[in-house]
């Protein structure tokens, strides 16, 4: 190994959700030579594995101001207590706050991204001053993707966002003809699942135009029938095949002011809350150069996670998590892997920039194509698949897959964001 950088190797991370902040966390532990935090565990009794230590200042740049626990949100939006839990800001973070910690986040947006001269600029949130550069050594896209409200809080600081949860749910909870999910997909399913749950005396009614849920998800046919028997068995009312037309503004024979939802079939209901979780999201990558980009705008990466090998600097440029152009469904499990696989292929290639004869070494990580799975939470039980276990489904699997807070402190404690304390569910 040659001579270690006297400068800090400079690292900016895009995005600071499950991805960027596995990037961020994964990278600083193999910079200390310790294992990542992600990464396979050594068997008991196996040698820890020496790793070059190099000094490294990572810059996480994040439109919120915490981290936000995505995968709760149907929850988050159907219990105050649980939003309380689902957003932890960024300053509140162990993990981030340590006094040895050499990340640092900022709270804002990366507006441009030159892979030629490996600069970014930089808007911070509020503020007047007007936007920064941002040189770095290594850059990591994790933005994720753009999702709407209801879907998930639009509020980029946690006060707000406690505010606009909160008057979603109390507006659910006075619903007197109800609440309709719009979407049969896996948001729709798990967000009237969770209301039902937590606010077991609101009807709730899930539509889905289609004769089967998941309907735009390449999973087996079991799967999407089970999901349907638990939609049903958490007290939800389902509307298959039911497209919706539009709503307007009505009175019920009380006089009381609600919704009429007008259906293509010709069906007509009353409600006082519809929310739709129907819309597709986008990836959220218009700062980064169009030729990376499909006609979508996911980042069309290499099996190793760098940019188009015709990017300038492509070797110092990943892209990870849901943005991603890859095979499979966007899961946040997917997200925290490639976070680990990029940490570990960015210090491999300063190992490489180090080296004495100018070597290269071939233990880069390369993703291999990921098959359709998924793990669905519906009420007090949940469904899984993956091709290997097929389908599964009960209460187990709400343990195994979600704990008893949707998965909040599984993620929290696999991304070591309390530090040396592991929390429970």
């Amino acid at each position: 190994m040659g001579s270690i950088p006297t400068e800090p190797v400079r690292v900016l991370v895009a995005g600071g959700s499950y991805g960027g902040l596995s990037a961020a966390l994964n990278l600083q532990d193999l910079c200390r030579g310790l294992p990542p935090r992600c990464g396979p565990k050594p068997a008991a009794g196996e040698q820890q594995v020496e790793r070059p230590q190099f000094e490294v200042e990572i810059t996480v740049v994040d439109e919120r101001d915490g981290f936000y626990h995505l995968i709760g949100s149907p929850l988050a939006l159907a219990s105050e207590a649980y939003a309380e839990k689902c957003w932890v800001k960024y300053d509140d973070i162990p993990a981030l706050r340590r006094a040895e910690n050499n990340i640092r986040v900022l709270h804002g947006t990366v507006q441009s991204v030159d892979p030629q001269r490996k600069v970014a600029t930089y808007a911070a949130h509020g503020a007047a001053t007007p936007p920064l550069e941002l040189q770095y050594d290594y850059f990591v896209a994790a933005s994720g993707l753009r999702r709407v409200w209801p879907v998930v809080p639009q509020s980029l600081r946690r006060k707000q966002y406690l505010f606009e949860a909160g008057d979603h749910i109390r507006a659910a909870t006075a619903a007197r003809h109800g609440v309709v999910i719009v979407g049969g997909g896996a948001v729709g399913i798990e967000m009237a699942a969770e209301l039902k749950l937590v606010q077991p005396h609101i009807k709730v009614t899930l539509v889905h135009s289609r004769d089967k849920l998941l309907s735009s998800e390449p999973l087996p046919e079991e799967v999407k029938d089970v999901s349907l028997e638990l939609v049903r068995e958490a007290g939800v009312d389902v509307l298959m095949s039911h497209r919706l037309d539009r709503t307007e503004e009505t009175e019920d024979e009380h006089g009381n002011k609600c919704l009429r939802l007008h259906f293509t079939n010709g069906h007509t209901m009353l409600a006082d809350q519809v929310s739709l979780a129907v819309s597709r999201p986008t990836p959220s990558t218009s700062f980064l150069p169009s030729s990376v980009l499909d006609e979508e705008g996911y980042v069309k990466i290499q099996a190793n996670l760098n940019f188009p090998a015709t990017t300038p600097n492509a070797a110092d440029h990943f892209a990870i998590g849901d943005l991603v152009k890859w095979s499979g469904i966007k899961r946040c499990g997917a997200a925290m892997h490639m976070g680990y696989y990029a940490a570990n292929n960015i210090h491999q290639r300063m190992q490489n920039k180090t080296a004495d004869d100018g070597s290269s070494s071939s233990s880069f990580l390369e993703l291999a194509e990921i098959p359709p799975m998924i793990g669905l939470a519906v009420g007090k039980k949940a469904v899984s698949y993956w091709p290997e276990g097929g389908v599964t489904a009960g209460e187990e699997v709400t343990k195994l897959f979600f704990g008893d807070d949707l998965g909040f402190s599984i993620c929290w404690n696999h991304l070591g964001l309390g530090g040396d304390k592991v929390v429970s569910s």
